[in-house]
């Protein structure tokens, strides 16, 4: 079994390599300059490379993509191996990164947010105090009640 710091190296030459054989050596038009390598994950042992990749497109360009990275595959799987110098080559695996999705998913939310802290605001501009601005008792309000009282806890006359 390997150490982390080694499996960690390797996924990082293998986004590396991949990132820039899809700019300049696979001339295949689904994957244009819209497919990104954003993560790459090596198990322990060092057999198994999972490529995480974003396309900024509509589904349509997102499924070409899918096709032309798993026709690349071969291609890129010997790619890796001649620039890791590793025993045995890495098989790779694309998997779509759900980071863009979730990053526009957040931001609507937060949008939503903000119009709701917006009405709210708009709502409470020209509204008063239902009990005056300072809710809260001073000690010196303490202290009149606790003069106002006698000794056996009877409000005085």
């Amino acid at each position: 079994m390997a150490d982390n710091a080694r499996a960690k190296r390797l996924a990082d030459l293998i986004r590396e390599v991949v990132a820039q054989k899809l700019q300049r050596g696979i001339k295949d038009p689904r994957l244009g300059s819209h497919v990104t390598i954003t993560d790459t994950r090596v198990t322990g042992d060092l057999r198994e490379a999972t490529v995480f990749y974003t396309v900024y497109g509509d589904d349509e360009e997102r499924k070409e993509a899918a096709a032309g990275l798993e026709s690349a595959k071969g291609i890129l799987r010997s790619e890796v191996g001649r620039a890791a110098g590793v025993k045995f080559t890495p098989t790779l695996t694309f998997v779509a990164d759900a980071l863009p999705d979730t990053a526009k998913t957040i931001e609507d939310l937060l949008d939503k947010a903000r119009q709701s802290d917006a009405k709210v605001r708009e709502a409470s501009a020209g509204a008063a105090y239902a009990g005056g601005a300072d809710p809260y008792r001073k000690p010196a309000e303490d202290e009149e009640a606790a003069d106002t009282t006698d000794t056996d806890g009877d409000a005085a006359e």
